[in-house]
């Protein structure tokens, strides 16, 4: 259960950094309106409060999400910019998630 639970907060996190992310490059790229820059911040401060309920020493938490990030991004490709992942980046977001699991849930000797 602590790893499902784990995954999903990953999720969570990575998203609300995407979205925070990406609403500012609609603004800068795309002549979005200012206003996206409005709930971008509001993502942000999510990501990062987000960050806080991980169960992990912040190091871990961080090295860790990075592989969850990296997959979400590729999902993200796919999903919003409507560019289908290679299978180079399947590869590499396998790669990144399998860098996670053994970060976060590999055994832990003091």
């Amino acid at each position: 259960m602590f790893e499902l639970k784990t995954l999903f907060l990953f999720l969570a996190t990575a998203l609300a950094e995407i979205v925070g992310c990406y609403l500012p490059y609609l603004w800068l790229k795309r002549d979005g309106s200012a206003w996206l820059l409005v709930p971008a911040a509001a993502s942000l401060a999510l990501f990062a409060w987000l960050l806080t309920l991980h169960p992990t020493d912040a190091g871990r938490t961080y090295a860790a999400y990075g592989g969850v990030y990296v997959s979400v991004a590729v999902l993200w490709l796919w999903a919003v910019d409507g560019v289908r992942p290679t299978a180079w980046d399947m590869a590499g977001s396998l790669l990144a998630l399998t860098g996670m699991a053994i970060i976060m849930f590999g055994p832990r000797h003091a």
